[in-house]
């Protein structure tokens, strides 16, 4: 099982392609073949799973009722932007232009380990997406980790 964790800044080519981080290509489990599935994240950003981890998420898809409205419309925003992506041979995934545009990505990119999936942010999305909460860190925290 992936564990990813830390966050990065990389620049990012003009053909998309950026390096995934040494600390986090350690956590990707032999059984993800180097690939990764690619996609719109929940925020202004995009993701990418391992294709193990993916594996997972689909379990859950096809149980998915399809006739309901709102299952439906979630797996088709969540499948229309998905690509399948290997590790090239500099430790690179490309990212296509498409998922950049959706995610305001040039140049640089912030790298987030996200426990089973990477991140992928433009750095000023990225900071207003920290600060647009009202409530502290030890505030969320104390909410978030209650048993």
């Amino acid at each position: 099982m992936a564990f990813f964790k830390g966050q990065e800044i990389y620049s990012i080519d003009n053909k998309g392609r950026v390096n995934i981080p040494a600390k986090m290509r350690k956590s990707i489990s032999p059984e993800a073949n180097d690939t990764f599935i690619v996609t719109r994240g929940l925020d202004k950003c995009v993701v990418a799973y391992p294709l193990d981890e993916w594996k997972k998420y689909e379990e859950k898809f096809v149980e998915l009722n399809q006739y309901d409205p709102k299952n439906r419309f979630f797996l088709t925003k969540i499948l229309q932007w998905a690509e399948d992506v290997s590790l090239d041979g500099q430790q690179r995934v490309s990212i296509s232009k498409k998922l950049l545009d959706f995610a305001g990505i040039e140049n640089k990119v912030v790298i987030v380990g996200m426990v089973d999936h990477i991140e992928f942010w433009n750095p000023e999305k990225f900071e207003e997406y920290l600060s647009q909460y009202d409530e502290s860190y030890e505030e969320v925290a104390a909410r978030v980790m209650v048993k």
